[in-house]
């Protein structure tokens, strides 16, 4: 039996505020947009540049989803791998983005998207040398 992997789905409140973030915040490039005028719902694919084959879903219905759990942590989370941890995580920190668990190890930190989902930032190859303010940062909140 074969199996291939489609996408991860997640379900967001405000279009507007999770393409920002997705796409100027973290670089996701969109790939496919679908409106259903029927279904009242917009489905927006993104990926991370030439990486199309492994998309990520963003459901929003226009009608609201009062339905949405106040805390996606049960989700688990997204995971990217970015060229420098340190550049990438002090960039969001600077657009507002809270740094959940800074990266310490200089290899990995957390983040959480507008409608609060937990992302995995992971430092592609070796993890660099720890520095500040990274290294004494203390976690905060969930991650």
């Amino acid at each position: 039996m074969k199996i291939k992997y489609l996408h991860v789905m997640v379900r967001v409140k405000d279009l507007e505020a999770s393409m920002h973030f997705y796409r100027d915040l973290l670089g996701l490039e969109e790939i496919r947009r679908y409106d259903s005028e029927a279904g009242r719902f917009t489905l927006v694919y993104l990926a991370a540049p030439g990486q199309h084959e492994v998309p990520l879903e963003l459901t929003y219905n226009w009608d609201g989803d009062d339905g949405l759990p106040s805390d996606s942590r049960h989700f688990g989370h997204l995971a990217y791998e970015v060229e420098n941890i340190y550049e990438m995580c002090a960039f969001l920190q600077d657009n507002g983005v809270t740094i959940n668990r800074p990266p310490r190890d200089g290899r990995m930190a957390f983040v959480r998207s507008p409608d609060n989902i937990s992302i995995e930032l992971l430092q592609a190859g070796g993890a660099l040398e720890p520095a500040e303010p990274w290294a004494s940062m203390e976690s905060t909140g969930q991650w």
